[in-house]
């Protein structure tokens, strides 16, 4: 008699886990539902692909790029081709256990992700920083955005926007941290899990990245940490798609440069229209936008 309590016990408990799981994943997919829509909602990952076509269409803004072509072109071949050439059969033995004949191309996936972030790590420490800054800045002078350029840097006279750009008054775009690099460290197990695993790793980098692509626009605007971290929970889909987006196209071997300076100029883009969309806004749809409502409209526009 006791046997059948017990088991009926474990099958009560089995059965209460099961049903608690469920719930925590139907939680999870409504969750994920909303923010596919307010991405979708805020067009926010198009602005990598404006940010493209608005840069190679402009050779006035190429100067930055120019300069540092030939040594990002030298430090990225160096890495892709040491990561593929040291890791990659040792990382496919790996994943190979876990993802099957998949393997073959997460691996390749993983490879080009942690080639891109090593670039990153060592060209934006080194020699892309103030070129990533003049490009930024460079867009909004020529969108107009004059008025917040002058809050972080002296303009002059000039016939281009980059002729324009003067001094730099205020310390840019900060830099990459250990805890960004920590944070990947931490989350790069995922792709250990079939398909499933290496898409969540995309979009958590996706995230991070989305994250980080507005810094110069909020040091511009003068905003706290706090008022910072309020605007990017508001908007986390739509910086979420936008650093998604960003971090697949700066993931493809020697175009990566190309692409973060093309990004670059798409968050650019996309911070010219939030202080469009912002300058034709009432006083009170200004207030309601501070409080958190109509949260996505200023990701709408577009040019």
């Amino acid at each position: 008699m006791s046997q059948n309590s017990a088991e009926s016990s474990r099958k009560g408990a089995v059965g209460a886990i099961q049903s608690k799981a469920q719930e925590v994943l139907q939680e999870d997919f409504d969750k994920a539902k909303v923010l596919v829509a307010d991405a979708a909602k805020s067009q926010a990952y198009l602005y990598p692909i404006k940010g493209f076509f608005y840069f190679v269409t402009r050779p006035s803004i190429w100067k930055p790029f120019a300069v540092q072509l030939g040594p990002y072109m030298l430090l990225s071949v160096s890495v892709v081709s040491a990561m593929f050439f040291f890791t990659y059969l040792p990382q496919l033995a790996i994943l190979v256990f876990v993802n099957g004949p998949l393997a073959v191309f997460t691996t390749v996936i993983l490879i080009l992700n942690e080639s891109a972030t090593i670039t990153n790590l060592i060209a934006r420490n080194w020699f892309l920083h103030d070129a990533l800054i003049d490009t930024f800045d460079g867009t909004l002078v020529a969108k107009n955005a004059t008025g917040i350029v002058q809050e972080g840097r002296e303009l002059k006279p000039g016939s281009t926007a980059m002729e324009r750009l003067g001094r730099i008054v205020k310390t840019p775009l900060e830099r990459f941290s250990l805890k960004s690099l920590v944070r990947y460290l931490m989350y790069l197990p995922l792709n250990f899990i079939p398909i499933v695993g290496t898409v969540a790793f995309l979009v958590i980098q996706g995230r991070a990245r989305g994250k980080a692509i507005h810094s110069r626009y909020f040091q511009l605007k003068k905003w706290s940490d706090s008022r910072q971290s309020d605007w990017l929970r508001i908007h986390v889909a739509p910086y979420t798609a936008f650093g998604l987006v960003a971090t697949l196209l700066e993931m493809i071997p020697f175009l990566s440069i190309l692409f973060a300076f093309t990004n670059t100029t798409g968050a650019a883009l996309w911070a010219a229209d939030i202080e469009a969309d912002h300058s034709s806004m009432s006083v009170d749809d200004l207030r309601s936008t501070a409080n958190g409502n109509g949260a996505t409209s200023s990701t709408k526009k577009s040019n």
